[in-house]
């Protein structure tokens, strides 16, 4: 199978989008901007080249990303499932966007192994499975939207890139790199930035739509997981945060109130390592966040069943969220010499 972003494959994949007058495109459950953002991007292009084409999310995705040109056309997976599969049953062309494991697609993965439409995925995350016809995929862009802008641009198709499409781009790139604070060194990143810029993109917009853009009770849940819920384990330049069910149901949580908490012990002098745990009905979602070399996608993927990038990951647990905490914790002395060694100057 043949990877990355190669002339051959954006051929190809050119190629079935231009001989497919029916395609669906497909993102990871619990969609975050990257997600969202690529999707749009995609579904504005497909729009333009005169295609009838439908965006599916498995699951909802957070208020603060509802002002995306487009997203009132996503169709929500766990809300409508009849629609999901007609709209999968009578694609030509699938196209998967942001994640490398199918099962990322939650309820929705045994229905698109039944498919035998064409499919292409378009994918930033290491290790990418074969469950696709054409597979675009790289770890060099900083998010999928990225990614999705190179496709664009290497297909010859950059005319048809408006200030709509760009903005979609762009919240995705901002967002899974943290307002560029990790995942962005590449130079290639910020021409497509400017790229984005000159496609007329108001990026302050953008900013102030994403961050800007929250609940009281998200900020006062916030105070209370900063207050009381974050630990410092200093002796492993580490930090994290614990919140539980209770907690989350005394401030009103919705999908997406806690996006970005797992950055904010890293601010903590010399922390390099922090984790946020989040309980849910019946596991604990845990993200990862490192600075350095620090590697958190492979603590997650040793230790929770997860994966991601080296300074962005994610993962699941099964214990209760004490076990949990409990765990983390006790792997904490082996990394010892990986965390001290990447002590912020």
């Amino acid at each position: 199978m043949e990877y990355s972003i190669t002339e051959k494959l954006i051929r190809k994949s050119k190629a079935d989008i231009e001989a497919s007058d029916s395609i669906t495109i497909v993102m990871h459950h619990n969609p975050d901007g990257d997600a969202l953002g690529a999707s749009l991007g995609m579904y504005l292009l497909l729009k333009k080249l005169g295609k009838k084409v439908q965006v599916i999310a498995p699951s909802p995705y957070p208020d603060f990303l509802s002002w995306m040109k487009g997203h009132g056309d996503v169709i929500i997976g766990s809300r409508d499932k009849a629609q999901t599969l007609k709209a999968l049953q009578n694609t030509e062309l699938l196209i998967l966007l942001d994640f490398n494991v199918l099962n990322r697609t939650d309820w929705m993965e045994p229905e698109i192994r039944k498919l035998s439409c064409r499919s292409l995925l378009i994918d930033h995350h290491p290790n990418p499975g074969n469950f696709a016809d054409t597979i675009i995929s790289s770890t060099e862009p900083s998010s999928t939207s990225e990614l999705v802008y190179q496709f664009i641009h290497k297909s010859g198709w950059s005319e048809m890139l408006d200030k709509d499409m760009g903005e979609c781009l762009y919240a995705g790139i901002m967002t899974d790199t943290g307002g560029f604070s990790h995942n962005s060194s590449r130079p290639e990143t910020f021409e497509t930035v400017a790229s984005l810029l000159k496609a007329g993109i108001d990026k302050d917009k953008v900013f102030a739509r994403v961050y800007n853009n929250y609940s009281f009770d998200r900020m006062r849940f916030l105070g209370h997981a900063l207050k009381e819920k974050m630990q410092h384990l200093p002796d492993y330049n580490t930090a994290f945060i614990v919140l539980t069910k209770e907690e989350q149901d005394a401030y009103n949580f919705k999908a997406g109130d806690t996006e970005g908490f797992v950055n904010h012990p890293l601010s903590i002098q010399d922390t390099v390592f922090s984790a946020f745990f989040l309980e849910k009905e019946d596991y604990v979602k845990i993200s990862f966040r490192s600075i350095g070399d620090f590697p958190a996608n492979e603590f997650s993927a040793r230790h929770f069943n997860g994966g991601g990038h080296v300074n962005a990951a994610g993962g699941e647990s099964h214990l209760s969220i004490h076990e949990t905490v409990k765990k983390f914790v006790q792997e904490l002395p082996s990394y010892v010499d990986k965390l001290k060694n990447n002590e912020t100057d």
